[in-house]
This record gives C-alpha cells, sequence and structure tokens, in this order.
C-alpha cells in the first residue's frame, strides 16, 4: 500500500548528516557493492532496512524498504504472534531478501525486538522466516537495543551536553539511557557516545560513564492496547501518560535535579519525528527540517493538545499525522508527554535516525571503515 506521503520510516536519507549527497539508483548493483552494509530492524510494527556504504564519519545510504506489518497485532492479548501476523511480515521480508541479493550484501545484522521476545512462538518465527525468506534475524537484548539507539544518535549530542538522555519509543518497548558526559572533552562528546557501542560497562576516565539504563516494556503498539477497553479519549490519553510514568520509578534518574542545567534529552522514534512535522506545520515529510530540531516542553504540549483537540476521526485525516501512524500517535504522545513532565527541558533534539542507523554505525565501526572524522 502505498503511503498518502513520504514519512520520516519511508524517506531513504542520502548522507546521513548531509543533504547534500546524491542518492545512488538503486536499480542495479553498485560499483563496490562488496563495501555495502545493511541493517534490518523488525519491531513490534514495522520492518525497516537499509543499504549503505561508508564515507567519511558518517555513511551513505543506496537503498532502503519499510513497511507496517503489525508483527505484534493481538499479542498482548494471546501471548502468540498471530499466522496472519507472520504471513504479513515474512512477505515483507522476501523484499528485504530480494534487494539484498540485488546489491550482494556480505555483511548484514538482521534483528528483530519486542514482539519476538515477548511472544512464545517467537523462535518458531525466525526459524519460519530462515525457510521461507531466507534471512537468518536474530532477537536481540533489550541492552543491545538501547546502546544501539544510542550510537544512532551521537551527531546530535551537543558539545555543551553534560548529562544525555537518549529515548527511543518502540512499537513494543522504550528504551531510555543516561549518560554522564562530565568526564569527556566537550569537543569529544559526540565520538564518546559513538564508542558505546562497545558496549555500556565502563571504558576508563575520560569516556562517556552509562549511569543507567531501562527497557520498558511499553511502546506505542502495546500502551494502546493496554488502554483499548477506555471509550473516552482524553481519559485515555491521561491513563496512559501516567501508567508509563509508574513503569519509569526503577530507573534510578527517574527523581534528578536540576534537569535543565547541561541536560539534552534526545527523542528517536515515528512519535517523536510526527510530533515534531506537525509542529512545523508539513503536510509532506523533511526530514532534512526534521532531524536535530530541538523543541521545548512547551511547543510539544502544543502539539499533543491539537491532537487531543481533533479527536480520533480528526487525527485520521490529518496529512501531518498521516494515515499509518493516527491510531498510534496518541499512545505515543502519552510516552513523550510523560517524560517532559518527569524531565522538564528545553533541550529535547528530535533524531531521525534509530535502531538502523545504530545497526550500521556498529558494524562499520566494528571494521574500522570509518574515519574519526567530525560528526557535523
Amino acid at each position: 500500500m502505498t503511503p498518502e506521503r513520504p514519512r520520516e520510516e519511508d524517506a531513504i536519507p542520502e548522507l546521513f548528516d548531509s543533504a547534500e549527497a546524491r542518492v545512488e539508483p538503486s536499480d542495479s548493483p553498485l560499483p563496490g557493492s562488496e563495501q555495502l552494509y545493511a541493517a534490518l530492524d523488525l519491531g513490534t510494527n514495522s520492518c525497516r532496512m537499509l543499504i549503505a556504504r561508508p564515507r567519511g564519519s558518517q555513511f551513505q545510504v543506496i537503498d532502503s524498504f519499510s513497511k507496517t506489518v503489525q508483527l505484534g497485532a493481538g499479542l498482548e492479548a494471546s501471548g502468540r504472534l498471530s499466522r496472519a501476523s507472520m504471513t504479513r511480515t515474512i512477505q515483507a521480508l522476501r523484499i528485504c531478501q530480494k534487494k539484498l541479493e540485488k546489491h550482494r550484501v556480505k555483511r548484514m545484522r538482521l534483528v528483530s525486538t519486542e514482539a519476538c521476545r515477548q511472544a512464545r512462538n517467537g523462535r518458531d518465527f525466525i526459524r519460519q522466516v530462515r525457510r521461507e525468506a531466507g534471512l537468518q534475524l536474530e532477537i536481540i537484548a533489550p541492552e543491545d537495543e538501547a546502546r544501539l539507539a544510542v550510537i544512532s544518535c551521537a551527531p546530535l549530542v551537543n558539545v555543551q551536553t553534560e548529562q544525555l538522555l537518549v529515548v527511543d519509543i518502540g512499537g513494543g518497548s522504550t528504551e531510555l539511557v543516561w549518560i554522564d558526559l562530565t568526564g569527556v572533552d566537550p569537543a569529544d562528546r559526540p565520538r564518546a557516545i559513538m564508542r558505546l557501542h562497545a558496549g555500556f560497562k565502563p571504558q576508563g576516565p575520560g569516556q562517556a560513564r552509562v549511569v543507567d539504563w531501562i527497557s520498558v516494556p511499553l511502546g506505542v503498539a502495546t500502551l494502546k492496547d493496554q488502554f483499548a477497553d477506555v471509550e473516552d479519549d482524553a481519559a485515555r490519553f491521561a491513563l496512559m501518560s501516567w501508567f508509563f510514568e509508574e513503569n519509569l520509578s526503577s530507573f534510578s534518574p527517574y527523581n534528578y535535579d536540576n534537569a535543565r542545567e547541561g541536560f539534552q534529552i534526545i527523542g528517536t522514534s515515528g512519535t517523536v519525528t510526527t510530533v515534531a512535522a506537525s509542529f512545523l506545520g508539513l503536510k509532506r515529510y523533511d526530514r532534512a527540517k526534521v532531524d536535530g530540531l530541538r523543541m521545548s516542553s512547551d511547543q510539544i504540549d502544543t502539539v499533543i493538545r491539537e491532537y487531543l483537540a481533533l479527536g480520533p476521526e480528526g487525527r485520521r485525516t490529518d496529512p501531518r499525522i498521516g494515515r499509518d501512524r493516527h491510531s498510534l500517535i496518541m499512545s505515543g504522545a502519552a510516552i513523550l508527554q510523560a517524560l517532559m513532565r518527569v524531565w522538564p527541558t528545553d533541550r529535547l533534539s528530535v533524531a531521525d535516525r534509530g535502531l538502523r542507523e545504530g545497526l550500521l554505525y556498529a558494524q562499520m565501526s566494528a571494521d574500522g571503515v570509518l574515519t574519526d572524522g567530525p560528526y557535523e
């Protein structure tokens, strides 16, 4: 199904941090295709893939794929992946497999997250994917998912940031990572985040220190399902937001004081980029305008109140939201509101990047094919 307009998950980001680079045509294998890398993220709601090659300290995307597959539909009630969901997903994965073959990609990492972690038949599904789509997926641990989201956001880290919170709002879970950068030279702070691809364990003096991280088993799809029986739109939103906050109580920086001083939140998800696009009034999504945008709590709250005023039908027809996002935007907004309530800040940075980009960065960093140049 062709979406009404390009969304953040559909657009091909050209050079990962430059809108000037040209995307190579993907209708034939590229020269030097042995240098290509691939990253596939099979989440609770979507299947997304990037194929890229290293360029300097960044990478250039030469092909991409995104499809809403709703793998986790009905999972909350049954504890299992449904036959229909698995069929939809395998059809999408077959397209990914054809793209990987066409580009002759040899270096790749293909992962599945919360839906397969939770489902009783998750591992059976992974074996079915191997048989029917020819792809070997791995179910990654929540810590790996959090770590990959963090390093994808390295280019957005401000050199003045001393305390950093990276939030990845997914379909089935939400990862939060709090990082102390006070011991890192300001000019080296983005690269210090990139070095976390090796893990969250302390790496010695002068390095980024992960204070705490948490994977909350509530994302836009699972949180929506938990409160599907609440009919009133505003009441459902309030309940979702407070329920999500309750699930943050074990996160050690939950009551962090003076969060505004030297503090930055980076949010990576379709929710965050959709809120940003709505704030900008974009009727056609533009990654160059959204990625790296900084929003205040008041600006985010204004957009969320507009969503509530629209109601379900108004959100369904709002071109800023898009028909693939409208049913999930309020559960995502509830998560975002909870975060801004706990850690009020004027430094929320919007990241149109996430797990796929982290997978690419991790592979390229491990292979030593990225130069140690500036990230911005």
